[in-house]
């Protein structure tokens, strides 16, 4: 009697996972660029990936716009697998794709720019004039319509790009470094049609290198270093886990009595004085009832307050961080 072999069929993927990979590798000859990555961002969240030149980011997005093949590992949008050594249309019609240099054609206005794709992605009157005037709104530029592309801000560009990227309105947006380059009012204008395209029910994955904007928008971070992806979170538990609490202090008096007193309080781990700002900045370790504690205890030792407020280090400190720890 033969016996049977029995192979394990591959766990199914959950379809409430816009993304989903397993042992995602990219080797170019005997460079690693991305290693063994299993990545998992749910449907209608921003996931900011974040990480140094070379980590690999662009790589990897590369990979889930099926623009690279993998070397080994598996992809999955919406619970559906990309097939290797295949066109996938059916998959590539959901994603919505903006690199980090794709080029304008300066020579085209900005309607006939949309037109182009617009017919590329098949999309059929009259909807294709109707998705066209949609998408200029979205990124404000209706008024320039029947402009030159060649006479647009670096801004107008890189929005006018973003309108081409979900002309076919694609459910899945991958952004690599789309602020790039950009001046604050026109980062904010980025912002602003993010956070209205996720409210739309799009899920999108940005990298930047521009943190700020990326905790203000990103629900969830990934965080990759040569090529692993060491570190991936909702943004709240970062935060909770990495980011230290940190109280500022002024006070009317010499500070020498305020860091006496903060230095007997058990949470406190450390003091310090800010120069030219008659501030301390300590870093706090309780709760929100030990920091009502220390409040009053301060004032009950006759400390003059003008300040007491509470923050946290930010995105930017904790990544900081987190590179410093794996060079160490």
């Amino acid at each position: 009697m033969k016996s049977r072999i029995y192979i394990e069929p591959p766990a199914p993927v959950a379809r409430d996972l816009a993304i989903s990979t397993r042992g995602l590798t990219k080797q170019f000859d005997r460079h690693l660029a991305v290693n063994d990555v299993d990545l998992q961002v749910a449907a209608g969240e921003v996931y900011g990936l974040i990480g140094p030149n070379g980590a690999g980011k662009t790589t990897l997005i590369r990979m889930l716009a099926a623009a690279e093949e993998p070397t080994t590992g598996e992809i999955y949008i919406n619970g559906d697998r990309f097939l290797r050594d295949q066109s996938n249309p059916k998959l590539k019609q959901r994603i919505g794709y903006l690199p980090d240099d794709f080029p304008v054609y300066e020579d085209l206005t900005v309607w006939d720019y949309l037109d182009y794709f617009a017919r590329l992605y098949r999309l059929r009157e009259p909807r294709r004039t109707q998705r066209m005037r949609e998408v200029l709104e979205l990124v404000q530029l209706t008024s320039k319509r029947k402009s030159s592309i060649a006479t647009l801000s670096r801004g107008m560009k890189q929005r006018l790009s973003l309108a081409r990227t979900i002309i076919h309105e694609p459910i899945l947006l991958l952004l690599d470094e789309p602020v790039s380059g950009l001046d604050p009012i026109a980062r904010m204008q980025f912002r602003e049609i993010i956070k209205t395209l996720q409210e739309a029910g799009m899920t999108i994955l940005i990298s930047s290198h521009v943190l700020s904007d990326l905790a203000e928008l990103c629900t969830s971070v990934g965080i990759m270093e040569l090529g692993y992806l060491v570190e991936s979170a909702p943004l709240a538990e970062l935060y909770r886990r990495l980011s230290r609490q940190q109280i500022i202090l002024s006070a009317l008096d010499n500070l020498d009595a305020l860091t006496a007193e903060l230095k007997n309080n058990p949470f406190v781990e450390n003091c310090e004085l800010l120069p030219g700002k008659n501030q301390v900045r300590v870093h706090f370790s309780g709760n929100p009832d030990d920091r009502a504690t220390l409040l009053r205890s301060l004032v009950e030792a006759g400390i003059s307050l003008t300040e007491f407020h509470c923050t946290q280090e930010d995105l930017e400190t904790i990544f900081l961080k987190m590179g410093h720890q794996q060079v160490s």
